[in-house]
């Protein structure tokens, strides 16, 4: 079970790690963005010896507001982010489908994706996403979830090409994220079934059906986050769970860790351990969370 290193924003890359050793993670997806700390192999590397914490994943910078991070073209960032996996002991990177205007990037995304695992170890794991909903004009969190309980997500755009959903494409590996099927009012069920065996990733979180990626603690919204572990477990998934929450509300750092930890409680009841081989030396118990 890993934190994703965007689970603590504002706090930084090396609070993710302090915050993965004390509550009992497994390991820790780094979220590769502006901060030069999470762009630096040996700075992670420094923070995994510290705090014995591996790094279990990488997400790629691919988000909006890292598009200038490792440069401005997204092939070669893509392949420095599998290299820079492979340094760091990563298994798997995690990467978006391409916007609409990367076209070049676009036309030779599947074909790219599939030369990199063919040249390296690293699982390269395409992540749903989800469209811009016409209602976001119109309110983003309690009459967006409204109208999407009455009638779904409505008129929307994808910023992503061709698909906001990668088994449009067809992919070797895929990451399922909970959050973003909340936003897309998408089935998670039926889109982990479309995955099959290429489910090797999730973004444990929950969402309502709001306008806006919510990525809420799992139980606090309206995905069948239970069933969807359920049904890894039954499928013997083998993959990597990663939580990915939202915790830049929380007023304090205990606040913070509550969160982390009750992410954390979640997926140690509803998973087993066959759903996600633990390194050596890791801590299976789940402490109180620190003060």
């Amino acid at each position: 079970m890993g934190l994703s290193t965007a689970s603590v924003y504002p706090q930084n890359t090396e609070a993710a790690f302090r915050y993965a050793a004390e509550l009992g993670y497994d390991g820790v997806e780094l979220m590769v963005w502006a901060e030069p700390a999470s762009q630096s192999i040996a700075t992670v590397q420094a923070y995994s010896r510290r705090y014995g914490v591996p790094v279990l994943a990488l997400h790629a910078p691919c988000l909006l507001i890292s598009q200038r991070v490792w440069g401005s073209d997204p092939v070669a960032k893509l392949e420095r982010s599998v290299h820079t996996a492979q340094a760091l002991g990563a298994g798997t990177v995690v990467v978006h489908p391409p916007f609409r205007w990367q076209r070049r990037y676009a036309a030779g995304f599947a074909a790219q994706v599939a030369e990199l695992e063919e040249s390296s170890p690293v699982i390269v794991a395409v992540e749903n996403m989800f469209p811009m909903r016409a209602d976001t004009l119109f309110g983003r969190r309690e009459g967006a979830v409204r109208r999407l309980e009455r009638r779904g997500p409505g008129p929307a755009l994808t910023a992503f090409s061709p698909s906001y959903d990668p088994t449009d494409t067809g992919f070797r590996h895929y990451t399922l994220d909970l959050s973003h099927t909340a936003t897309a009012g998408a089935d998670p069920l039926a889109l982990a079934a479309r995955m099959g065996a290429g489910l090797v990733h999730l973004h444990l979180a929950d969402g309502r059906g709001a306008a806006h990626d919510e990525h809420l603690v799992p139980g606090d919204g309206t995905q069948p986050c239970v069933e969807v572990c359920a049904s890894m477990v039954r499928s013997g998934f083998t993959g990597q769970v990663v939580a990915e929450i939202n915790t830049q509300n929380a007023r304090t750092t205990k606040e913070r860790a509550e969160m982390l930890h009750r992410t954390l409680a979640f997926a140690r009841k509803h998973l087993t351990e066959a759903a996600a081989p633990t390194p050596a030396g890791a801590r299976h118990s789940s402490p109180e969370p620190p003060m």
